[in-house]
């Protein structure tokens, strides 16, 4: 599929100086060709949506410290990944780093972990019902929403972190893309049963809008949708039309329920189109 994203508004800000892109492995694309380096861990890809959006914007530096498993912690600390350390991925920041894209939050207290590990193993006992749902249900509490707010709280800690040492970044949370359709099922593809798609979906609305809050009333940052502009792209969709695989792993496309590199490419355009109404509004 080819890639490009949309021109530059009338009165779009110059070339950014420096862009720093930071998050986990939303943002850096396992398994997508061609894999960096530095360290391979990371699983950070050159087709990635902040190098398509790089490539698009030309910036004068571009610093992509993105990491496969990344948690919030990581931005202030280092991460041990295969073959090496990624380093705290704000380090990568300095005063003059002018454009920020943030894309964290999915693996704070193992929460993505937690429903890709656990769901598909339920749906055989009950197929058409939400045994996943019933199962994080504790005393009518949905113990996965009730772990959102500690996400949006450590998501501001890094806002704060972002902005103490890029004073006059513009700062982008980009947001998670849908992964399970609107409406009809795929088993082969997503292995949970029918009457959790809806549950994910909402935990994942409920995950994205908890980044949106984190960045709330936060002057120079702001929150991108990708989970509205993929619908029709989720995981149940053919090749070429969807943004993010199903439960299979694909070498030299993607990792299993992680971005395609269309996936990335709609990104990267979402993205732009957000920066471009950001800049213009000013």
């Amino acid at each position: 599929m080819a890639f490009a994203l949309p021109a530059a508004a009338a009165g779009a800000a110059a070339t950014p100086r420096h862009y720093v892109a930071l998050g986990d492995s939303y943002t850096s694309g396992p398994l997508i060709p061609l894999q960096r380096l530095g360290p391979f861990g990371c699983m950070r890809s050159t087709s990635n949506y902040p190098s398509m959006l790089a490539v698009a914007l030309r910036p004068r530096s571009f610093t992509d410290v993105s990491c496969a498993g990344a948690r919030t912690e990581h931005m202030f600390r280092p991460q041990d990944v295969t073959l090496g350390r990624n380093a705290p991925q704000l380090d990568a920041l300095r005063e003059g780093t002018d454009l920020v894209t943030l894309g964290i939050g999915g693996n704070d207290f193992g929460v993505f972990g937690r429903l890709v590990g656990t769901c598909p193993t339920l749906r055989d006992a009950d197929p058409t019902g939400a045994p996943c749902r019933e199962h994080f249900t504790e005393g009518g509490v949905d113990a996965i929403a009730a772990l959102l707010p500690g996400i949006r709280d450590n998501v501001a800690a890094v806002l704060d972190g972002i902005r103490a040492r890029a004073p006059r970044a513009e700062v982008l949370v980009v947001g998670y893309p849908r992964i399970a359709p609107e409406r009809g099922h795929c088993p082969d593809v997503l292995p949970f049963a029918e009457g959790d798609y809806a549950w994910l979906s909402s935990v994942e609305e409920a995950l994205n809008a908890a980044l949106a809050a984190a960045t709330a009333s936060r002057i120079g940052m702001s929150y991108v949708d990708t989970y509205g502009p993929s619908n029709g792209h989720d995981a149940c969709q053919p090749a070429g039309v969807a943004w993010v695989n199903g439960k299979d792993r694909t070498l030299f496309q993607a990792a299993e329920y992680h971005p395609y590199r269309a996936g990335m490419a709609g990104v990267a355009s979402v993205v732009r189109a957000h920066l471009d109404t950001r800049l213009t509004a000013r």
